[in-house]
């Protein structure tokens, strides 16, 4: 059997509380600003202020990455196109189910933990992967393409429920 590889890259979009968090951000570095003009060490709280602003702007930008390698799956956070950082792997063995989005057969797992790793828009189709660790069952929604979904279900097509 060859070796079967996918990925797929999504971007997060921002939210109305990504907006709110950057907007308290910038408020907060005004107001260093004018601090430095009060407080003979303001200078420090306006760097300070300007190095978190820097921070969090770039933790807000987020993408999502996807990779199917012969029956792992990894998802990884990128942040501003700089960090990458590995939030979920498993391999589909573990798996339970995996459906689209509002499949009738998802709904006996509605007590599960929900981890949204999807982009926000709503353009692409949402699966929802099912896994079982230590009694604890985990939710895990997507957006793989047609052909990360049909490496799954050369994997294990009796887990998988195609649209």
């Amino acid at each position: 059997m060859g070796d079967f590889y996918a990925e797929k890259l999504v971007r997060k979009k921002t939210t109305g509380k990504d907006i709110m968090i950057k907007c308290l951000m910038a408020a907060l570095t005004v107001i260093a600003v004018f601090s430095f003009f009060i407080m003979p060490f303001g200078i420090v709280i306006v760097f300070l202020a300007i190095g978190l602003d820097i921070f969090v702007f770039r933790s807000l930008d987020v993408e999502y990455e996807y990779q199917y390698i012969n029956g792992d799956i990894d998802i990884d956070k990128i942040m501003h196109k700089e960090r990458r950082k590995n939030i979920f792997s498993a391999n589909i063995k573990d798996m339970e189910l995996l459906a689209p989005s509002g499949n009738s057969q998802l709904n006996s797992y509605g007590d599960a933990r929900v981890y949204d790793f999807t982009g926000g828009f709503g353009d692409g189709m949402v699966y929802e992967m099912i896994f079982i660790e230590s009694g604890v069952k985990k939710r895990v929604l997507f957006e793989p393409d047609e052909h990360m979904v049909e490496g799954i279900w050369m994997q294990a097509p009796r887990k998988v429920i195609r649209k």
